[in-house]
């Protein structure tokens, strides 16, 4: 508390003064006493002794110092002078010390990694910084390591390592998995103070693959991730259950070193089963109760701002059903230097005595050194005023050359502290820093404080005065403290007046005049008082405040010491509180505030709500209807109107609605004018110019509306000129020679007067036409003829009456009318991209030549001949438009190797220009579609003839036809594949030398220069001879027909067809007994026999060789859609199946196992991709396979 002096008017003359201390006495920053007055440098910021920074951002080391005159600065590196000038990524912020170093554009961070010391320096000393450690954050990589799936089985324990790699600062670790979600931590699993996943026992639920360590470096914003590792817990038939042992820390007894300021934290981690829990005790003592705090399920043990009453033994204890270990820490808190007492600024005057003194303390206990400007004062410049007596420095009879500022230096093992001290010596006069004529307002019988802020070197005394010529004070009312400032006690009415302030030293003199005024205090001359209001009544609470004349209070209402609720039923009105339809809640204290700038006062009372005397039932409805309404204080643009309310209907009227006629422009429509409050029975309505007034009221409760009151008498208000002009202006030409100008005229209401009309104004934009203006009637279009076209208009449109014009309107741009554009574009080529697209290029046309608005360009395109056959024949013309100015454009579509001509017009809003000439060009040849039909004809023995429509696009010139061809046998394996070209001008092929009785496939596609076309397929069987056996190879195993006569009645036939009939029926045993079994028929070896490079049958699913199974052999096999009667195959009707034939709808065997029926003419896929079907041979194929 400050030291007072009390002034008694009996001892000595009242001098008051001022008796500050020489070692805390500073040089004040008022900035004009600064321009003059000389200081040493003082650092004012600086970057932290252990600087991190992002290598990502340039660096910036801070250092500020403030001084008279400025102080200059100067950096150390590493212990030897830094030359920023040499380096020109380095870089110094001017007027002061802070460095820059653009590592953003070239350098590394590395480069600059170092110990840096500032040193601010100026006539009067030298001020240093701390020595700041800079390094930039590092965020590495983990190390690439394998690691090993872990299986483990249910109860065991485990710790999965994290290891994370060493950043700066360290990272901050979590555990999470593959979709970057926490995982669960309970007493069971958790994570440890090294970033290691501890589980005291495993769960079956704990197995999972993406067990992931990340770490989190705060200061590069970056996470690196650990690879996942992979836990699978083995369910075990019984889980053995374990007393506790730690998991970490190891042993019965560990050691942890902590200090001063910091965070102790503790740590122990158990396993056993079942999951033990942790408890904590300081052995010879208790645990802090307001710094002890408990983390990670009790597992770990914080204490924050540690200190050395902190040290000592604490233990952990791990419990479980089964036992308990414990776990003894002992701690020790060491401690870096800390301030007792930092070294102040000394100013002295020449001649002067005075100390530094240097106070710190640490464990171990810090070594004091001094520093003079920066150097050790052992090898300083000698001072005989100064001697140095361990943590003290003291001077006497101090000169102007003493000045300098000091540095302590306290260090240990820990780390250090540095401060800087100056010691000023200084000849000022006496300086008063409180502004001049400053005024001070007091409320009557309070306090009074006049400061008198001061400094001079010697140190002033202070003397107050009263008044223009008074005396020194000398009256004991007075109380002086020690930073100049005069305390009045009490301060009363004539306490108001002028002081004086004077500040004197062997120096000079200074002087400061006060102005204090003293106010009435705020009085509650009438305070709300106590009442009892039954529920539904209105009750009213006065407050009325006297003050003085020269404030102005402010009155606030509390209720329960918040705010009022906020219900329109809290009503404020001058000195009274109004609270309309009580309820229960409503009761309690309602205090009223006066507040001043200066001061405030308040009163209360008690609201009490009871229940309303028993009354016989009262009707609630909604109000009757206002009446007798009365029109007073008619001006021109506003008049009162008062009403009497109707009856409430025990209903309090909250509001009445007010609505207005008008006679002369709506008649019979009413309009929404107000609303006031329900405690109104007047309102001040603002009117319009020219309106024809009629009221009425309506009152509100909480029931509803009331039925209007009879209307007023009407009012009829002066004629004005208009408020607003017409909006919705625009100026489009309907014709190339004209200006259309329309807008939205104002309704009646808004005339504001009789006349209403439109002054229309216009000129030419780029033109130094003056305005062209007409009058015209209430319309709402005005059309200005012979104008140039497309040209662009300023357009103006204002509203006037009989009274006078509107204010000035608007000015709008707009436009004379389009016509059709002059010129087509130029330089139109075609660049021909491929078969079916074209790029089409124009030269834009000069927008003058538009004559209107750019719509875009648009491009007409034929064909107009073909090129195949070379005959003219027109066809419908194709259009694409192009929005906008783009000058190329692409036409898709287009149909190979065929003659196209386009040409390219300008469209604006009117229409199209004239076409540009027509530009010629050729799509390339392209493949041409598949052959429209193919159909098999005459099937003999071994020949077929295939028949075919040329396709019905060639898209080009076609060079000739493939046909491919394979036999199918009666397992639906594929043979040989046979390639046969056929020139482009046949139309029939008959095929020799085929197999009889032999199933064919057919693939036949046409070719043009630009490749292959689309293919059709089709199949078709060669006859057999009429009995039905095959005839002897001849030759190169091609089968020839021969008929054989009479054989039935042949001996060897019978014995051949029992022993056929033998066999199929042994066939049918089997096939049903391995079905039975589920066997399979193996089909690769038939494949392997018959392969061909160009056909590999293959399964659907996955592209291998698969196996016919007879589980499949009474699925129906696919059914095929039924083809023409002249076996004629349209693309279109084909399919992938290779199956559409056997026992379905479509197919039957004759008795002699020859197939008859229609074949499916479906589409194929290339031969190359085989045969699709996997499904197995039926009963009867088999039969017919032996026959």
């Amino acid at each position: 508390m400050p030291r007072r002096k009390r002034l008694s008017a009996g001892r000595v003359p009242l001098i008051l003064f001022l008796c500050q201390m020489i070692s805390a006495l500073d040089v004040p920053l008022d900035p004009k006493l600064l321009e003059d007055l000389v200081q040493p440098p003082t650092i004012t910021q600086q970057s932290p002794k252990d600087y991190i920074i992002d290598p990502r951002e340039n660096i910036v080391i801070q250092c500020e110092a403030k001084g008279k005159p400025p102080p200059s600065f100067s950096w150390t590196r590493n212990g030897t002078h830094f030359d920023i000038d040499k380096d020109p990524l380095v870089t110094m912020k001017p007027g002061s010390g802070t460095l820059t170093i653009n590592i953003m554009s070239e350098g590394k961070a590395e480069t600059y990694e170092g110990v840096y010391q500032c040193t601010a320096r100026n006539e009067r000393g030298a001020a240093i910084s701390n020595n700041i450690v800079v390094r930039p954050s590092r965020s590495p990589l983990w190390t690439k390591e394998k690691l090993e799936p872990i299986t483990l089985r249910n109860g065991q324990s485990l710790i999965l390592p994290c290891r994370p790699p060493l950043g700066l600062p360290p990272p901050i670790i979590f555990w999470m998995d593959n979709s970057f979600q926490r995982l669960p931590q309970s007493e069971r699993v958790s994570q440890g103070l090294n970033g290691d996943l501890y589980f005291s026992n495993v769960l079956p639920e704990d197995t999972r693959e993406d067990y992931i360590c990340y770490a989190r470096f705060n200061h590069t914003q970056t996470i690196q991730q650990k690879q996942p590792i992979s836990v699978k817990v083995i369910s075990a038939k019984s889980n053995r259950e374990r007393p506790p042992t730690f998991l970490t820390p190891e042993g019965n007894a560990s050691h942890k070193e902590e200090l001063r300021g910091n965070v102790l934290s503790l740590e122990c981690i158990a396993e056993g089963l079942p999951t033990p829990i942790i408890y904590w005790i300081k052995e010879d003592g208790t645990l802090p109760i307001n710094r002890t705090f408990y983390r990670n399920f009790k597992k770990t043990l914080q204490i924050i701002q540690v200190s050395e009453a902190d040290s000592g033994n604490y233990q952990c204890i791990a419990k479980n059903p089964l036992g308990a270990i414990h776990h003894t820490i002992s701690v020790t808190v060491k401690a870096a230097p800390y301030w007792i007492m930092a070294p102040q600024n000394l100013v002295l005057s020449p001649g002067e005595d005075g100390r530094l003194m240097c106070g710190a303390n640490g464990n171990p206990k810090p070594k004091i050194s001094w520093l003079s400007n920066g150097v050790p004062v052992e090898i300083a410049p000698d001072d005989p005023s100064r001697k140095i007596d361990g943590d003290t420095i003291i001077f006497s009879n101090v000169q102007e050359r003493s000045s300098a500022v000091y540095q302590c230096n306290a260090s240990n093992e820990y780390g250090y502290l540095l401060a800087n001290a100056f010691v000023n010596v200084l000849a000022e006069p006496p300086r008063i820093l409180t502004s001049a004529n400053t005024l001070y307002q007091v409320i009557a019988d309070r306090p009074a404080l006049l400061d008198c802020a001061f400094f001079g070197s010697p140190l002033p005394t202070i003397e107050w005065f009263k008044g223009a010529k008074g005396s020194a004070l000398r009256e004991d009312i007075y109380v002086l403290h020690e930073n100049g400032t005069l305390e009045i006690p009490v301060a009363q009415k004539d306490s108001t007046g002028t002081y004086t302030c004077v500040a004197r030293n062997k120096l000079g003199m200074a002087k400061n005049e006060v102005h204090l005024e003293i106010k009435d205090a705020t009085r509650i001359i009438k305070q709300p008082e106590y009442a009892v209001m039954q529920r539904g009544g209105t009750v009213s609470f006065e407050c009325k405040v006297k003050h003085d004349h020269t404030l102005i209070p402010t009155i606030t209402w509390l209720k329960d010491n918040g705010e009022l609720p906020n219900d329109g039923r809290f009503t404020v009105d001058k000195d009274h509180l109004v609270v309309a339809d009580v309820r229960d809640d409503d009761g309690g204290t309602y205090t009223c505030v006066a507040n001043t700038t200066l001061d405030n006062v308040s009163a209360s009372a008690v609201l009490s709500v009871v229940a309303p005397t028993p009354t016989p039932a009262p009707i609630y409805d909604v109000p009757n209807p206002p009446f007798d309404l009365e029109l007073t204080d008619q001006l021109d643009k506003s008049v009162q109107l008062s009403w009497t309310p109707g009856n409430d209907n025990n209903s309090p009227i909250t509001k009445f609605i007010i609505e207005y006629e008008d006679a002369m422009h709506e008649a019979g429509l009413w309009h929404h004018q107000t609303e006031v409050s329900g405690m109104q029975t007047t309102a001040q309505l603002k009117l319009s110019p020219y309106v024809n007034y009629s009221f009425r009221v309506m009152a509100v409760n909480s029931l509803g509306r009331s039925l209007p009151s009879e209307a007023s008498e009407q009012y009829l208000t002066k004629a004005a000129e208009p408020d607003t002009n017409p909006t919705a202006v625009e100026g489009l030409g309907s014709e190339p020679d004209n200006l259309v100008i329309t807008w939205k005229p104002l309704n009646g209401f808004e005339s504001n007067g009789p006349g209403l009309q439109y002054k229309v104004s216009w000129r030419q934009k780029d033109g130094d036409d003056e305005w062209t203006s007409v009058v015209v009637a209430n319309v709402s279009k005005y059309i200005v003829s012979g104008t140039p076209t497309f040209v662009p208009y300023l357009i103006k449109v204002q509203a006037l009456n009989d009274v006078g014009f509107a204010p000035e309107p608007a000015v709008v741009m707009g436009h004379s009318g389009e016509d059709l554009p002059m010129v087509a574009p130029g330089n139109v080529h075609v660049n021909v991209v491929n078969s079916t697209l074209a790029e089409v290029h124009w030269d834009p046309v000069p927008l003058k030549s538009i004559r209107g608005h750019l719509q875009g360009y648009r491009i007409y395109y034929w064909k107009a001949q073909s090129s195949s056959k070379r005959n003219r024949r027109h066809l419908e013309k194709k259009i694409l438009t192009f929005q906008g100015s783009k000058t190329h454009g692409m036409l898709p579509g287009l149909e190979p190797f065929s003659h196209y001509t386009l040409n390219v017009r300008v469209v604006n809003g009117k229409g199209e220009g004239p076409a540009s000439p027509d530009r010629v060009f050729n799509t390339p040849e392209g493949v041409p579609s598949a052959p429209s039909s193919l159909k098999i004809v005459n099937p003999t023995l071994d020949s077929l003839t295939l028949e075919w429509d040329p396709p019905s696009r060639p898209n080009g010139i076609l060079t000739e036809y493939t046909l491919k061809y394979q036999p199918i046998n009666s397992t639906h394996e594929l043979g040989p594949l046979v390639d046969l070209k056929i020139p482009a001008n046949k139309t029939r092929w008959t095929l020799k030398n085929l197999n009889f009785s032999t199933r064919y496939k057919f693939y036949f596609y046409a070719q043009t220069a630009a490749g292959s076309g689309s293919q059709i397929t089709e199949e078709a069987v060669t006859t057999v001879d009429e009995a039905g056996i095959p005839p002897p190879d001849v030759g190169a195993g091609k089968a020839m027909a021969s008929r054989q006569v009479d054989i039935a009645t042949q001996g060897w036939f019978i014995g051949l067809m029992c022993a056929v009939a033998l066999l199929i029926l042994i066939l049918l045993i089997v096939c049903f007994i391995r079905r039975n079994k589920g066997g399979k028929y193996p089909v690769k070896e038939k494949e392997d026999a018959h392969a061909d490079p160009e056909i590999q049958p293959m399964k659907e699913d996955d592209g291998t060789f698969g196996e016919y199974s007879d589980a499949e052999d009474h699925k129906p096999l696919k059914k095929g859609s039924r083809t023409p009667s002249d076996r004629t195959v349209k693309k279109e009707d084909s399919d992938d199946s290779l199956v559409d034939y056997g026992e379905g709808v479509n197919g039957q065997f004759n008795e002699d196992g020859s197939f008859i029926g229609q074949y499916s003419g479906k589409k194929e896929k290339e031969p190359a991709e085989g045969n699709e079907s996997s499904e197995a041979p039926s009963p009867v194929n088999a039969m017919n396979s032996f026959v």
